[in-house]
């Protein structure tokens, strides 16, 4: 049972790391604040009832998360603790109870809104502002103050006559929903994630390695406590915050002076009801010890302080508000409706988007912008609308009309079915990055060293717009990146140049045409010859073709119907692409062969291998069959390789092989 127990303990503090370096560090939660609380809680409990297996690094008694080594660290003037947490009202009076066993007298307390942000030291000497810091683990934090200086509302130079020698105070720095709103509207129109939250995109920006991405975003902070002051420290919360004000600087709206625990609780209540109209996001309410000598009286635990509690609200269960809806373009150019709603937990875990699937699903549900509905998630499936509260319409509510164009490149859209299509693949920002990830593939035109990560750190950074941008990468470009040394760089570049040289199939398949794989891209190049025959061919002769339908057809003439799309095959044949042309079945050192591969290869990739025989006017097979005329056999080579003995047919060494292909 004693095993059992530290088992627990053991999993659950891994579980919370996890969480925690997920929500601080990288600002992606996977699961809701609630859920999060209910494990630490969880966890306490059980540290507590068995102290003797407590992780000495147990996420109970350290403060957020470890700073990332990609910013720079910096000290905090005075630990920045978090919060005991309550979320019923029992726990609230409760903390009035543990207060008052030490604070023999009446005690009043400051109440605020609990901001949904991130936590921020601003470091002010002789009234300039020298520091902006993240919370981190409480005592060392990120070192933000380039980005944060792009924040328009932070008062750079404190106002007043008589200007502190030192000054330094915690803040929240927060999106409000409207900017939110506007900024994952612009994250789906260009292809990119969402944020699930205000809290995480504003996180996400201050994080910024690029302090232009941050000044692109429109953030707010407000200030709540002193953590250093050159002058005399006031004596209450309430005194505190005139002092912030009185320099110039924005304190959380809507604070309180609450004499009493009761006061607190239906000041919760009422923010609570309010809520839904705020244009901020917040969580619950904060309540302070007024008084700052007995703060120092009541102390602190290892994490919190024993003066303090943040007063949770009930989290938004299942139903909640369309703020907006907006289009997401994917890779092959559906576009698809997508609900921007104000944050909701579903089955554990916090969204903010849900998808609305075409404009037939819109127009079944009759959801409008401002509508209340009621959302569901099935495992990690984006949740979707299943119903619409039409007894909770104001009468403000707007429809929603698809766009006529595209909302990422402002090509005209295509009607297919129930679906609504940009075709400019392409030339198309929203479709660009999964189209250069498609055309960079192994079995496309096989850049090596070029992942999915490569392709996002370079469009990020401007490097590449478009498949063709690919040929215009400069060493001394690549070298000033993040992760990007010289061997790396290197590899890159000769993977580019050897790229340059590629069969007419793989170049039709790495185009991305919508329905065209590599099977179709063959069967195409056998019927055509050439791309430019393919370019040609009209939508009767594509259905000539034994295995192309209707469907396939249409997407091949939309594809090299398109201006930008032949503008795009144009620059890359300027910029060096050698596009080889197939084959005939007479011609090649492989001409007509039809050839197994079984087992590994030393020098080559099983990719390599195929591309390279289709390269010399042969076939690869999957299986042996008498058809076959050579096996080659690698590695620990199978039951491929017996059958091919039973049959007789010729079975070559990789050598061999490689002597063969010359």
């Amino acid at each position: 049972m004693t095993k059992e127990i530290k088992k627990r303990i053991d999993h659950l503090a891994e579980e919370i790391r996890k969480h925690n370096e997920l929500y601080y560090n990288k600002a992606k939660p996977v699961i809701s604040d609630s859920k999060y609380d209910e494990l630490k809680k969880k966890l306490i409990r059980l540290e507590k009832e068995h102290p003797e297996y407590m992780p000495p690094d147990s996420p109970t008694q350290t403060v957020g998360a470890s700073v990332q080594n990609k910013l720079k660290k910096a000290k905090h003037t005075s630990p920045m603790l978090s919060l005991d947490s309550a979320s019923k009202e029992p726990e609230a009076r409760h903390f009035e109870e543990t207060c008052l066993k030490e604070i023999k007298e009446e005690i009043g307390y400051m109440c605020e809104p609990k901001l949904d942000g991130l936590s921020i030291e601003l470091v002010y000497e002789d009234g300039i502002f020298t520091r902006g810091v993240t919370r981190g683990d409480g005592f060392i934090g990120e070192d933000v103050t380039l980005n944060v200086r792009t924040i328009q509302n932070l008062t750079q130079k404190l106002k007043g006559a008589k200007l502190p020698r030192k000054f330094a105070v915690r803040g929240e720095v927060l999106m409000h929903i409207k900017d939110f709103n506007s900024l994952n509207k612009k994250q789906v129109e260009e292809g990119r994630d969402p944020f699930a939250n205000p809290r995480n995109a504003a996180a996400g920006s201050l994080r910024q390695l690029d302090t232009r991405i941050t000044a692109q975003r429109t953030l707010d902070v407000y200030c709540y406590r002193i953590l250093d002051y050159s002058e005399k420290m006031p004596k209450t919360e309430q005194e505190m915050l005139k002092v912030i004000e009185g320099y110039g600087l924005k304190t959380p709206p809507s604070t309180k002076y609450c004499k009493t625990i009761d006061e607190a609780i239906q000041y919760h209540h009422d923010l609570e009801e309010k809520r839904d109209d705020l244009d901020y996001e917040i969580d619950g309410i904060v309540i302070k010890v007024n008084n700052i000598d007995h703060q120092k009286v009541l102390g602190t635990r290892t994490t919190n302080p024993k003066w303090a509690i943040a007063y949770k609200f009930e989290p938004r269960k299942e139903i909640t508000r369309i703020e907006d809806i907006m289009v997401s373009v994917g890779r092959t150019g559906i576009v698809t409706p997508v609900a921007l709603m104000q944050p909701v937990e579903v089955g554990g875990v916090t969204v903010s988007r849900a998808t609305l699937h075409n404009m037939d699903e819109v127009k079944r549900l009759g959801v409008k912008i401002g509508d209340y509905v009621r959302i569901q998630r099935a495992g990690d499936v984006i949740p979707k609308v299943t119903e619409v509260l039409k007894e909770k319409r104001t009468g403000r509510e707007r429809e929603f009309k698809m766009l006529a164009e595209c909302p990422s490149c402002g090509a005209g859209l295509i009607k297919e079915d129930v679906f609504y299509r940009c075709p400019d693949s392409l030339a198309c920002p929203a479709q660009i990055k999964e189209e250069i990830a498609h055309y960079v593939a192994k079995d496309a035109v096989d850049i090596d060293g070029f992942s999915e990560k490569t392709v996002e750190q370079l469009y990020e950074v401007g490097l590449i717009k478009s498949v063709s941008d690919i040929y215009d990468l400069k060493r001394d470009d690549l070298l000033k990146l993040e992760g990007w040394k010289e061997k790396k760089t290197q590899n890159v570049l000769n993977a580019i140049e050897k790229s340059k040289d590629v069969s007419v199939e793989r170049f039709v398949y790495g185009l991305g045409i919508k329905n065209v794989g590599k099977h179709t891209a063959s069967l195409l190049i056998d019927k055509f010859g050439s791309l430019e025959g393919l370019i040609k061919a009209e939508e009767e002769e594509l259905l000539q073709i034994n295995e192309i339908g209707p469907e396939i057809a249409k997407s091949i003439t939309i594809f090299f119907d398109t201006k930008k799309n032949i503008e795009e095959i144009r620059k890359l044949k300027e910029k060096g692409i050698r596009i080889k042309e197939k084959l005939k079945k007479t011609e090649g050192r492989l001409a007509g062969k039809k050839i197994v591969l079984t087992g590994s290869l030393e020098t080559m990739s099983r990719s390599e291998a195929k591309k390279a025989i289709e390269e010399a006017g042969g076939e690869v097979q999957s299986s042996v069959s008498k058809t076959t005329d050579l096996v080659v056999a690698g590695d620990k080579a199978g039951s491929k390789l017996d059958k091919a003995k039973r049959l007789g047919i010729k079975i070559l060494t990789e050598e061999e092989f490689k002597k063969l292909l010359g």
